[in-house]
């Protein structure tokens, strides 16, 4: 089994800057990674996922504020989010996924197909 646990959440304002962390514990070998948001009445988004440095994907509202990585080493993924907007106010969740046969990057858009879960963390952004 696999666990994943979030931290970095806060309150900011507008511009700021926030990194999201999340610890894996457990058989966590050849995994897809990733960043889900979701706000309160809305759908549960995919905002960047990884699988290796080279292979990482972003969505368009976020692409050149966020970036995604991963310190194997440390077993952490990270979300550094640079000039927040209150849009981007939201609970955010660490993913995971062990990589089947056929999967992509792509394959981390869809919930659905998430292994394991974080408990999530709020990020709130005022203007």
């Amino acid at each position: 089994q696999v666990q994943l646990v979030e931290s970095g959440g806060g309150s900011v304002q507008s511009g700021g800057s926030l990194r999201l962390s999340c610890v894996v514990s457990g058989r966590s070998s050849d995994m897809y990674m990733g960043w889900f948001r979701q706000a309160p009445g809305k759908e549960r988004e995919a905002v960047a996922s990884i699988y290796t440095p080279d292979i990482t994907r972003y969505a368009e509202s976020v692409k050149g504020r966020f970036t995604i990585s991963r310190d194997s080493t440390k077993n952490t993924l990270y979300l550094q989010m640079n000039s927040l907007k209150p849009e981007d106010t939201s609970a955010y969740y660490c993913a995971a996924r062990r990589r089947r046969p056929g999967d992509t990057i792509r394959t981390m858009l869809d919930s659905r197909k998430i292994d394991f879960w974080g408990q999530g963390t709020q990020v709130t952004v005022s203007a």
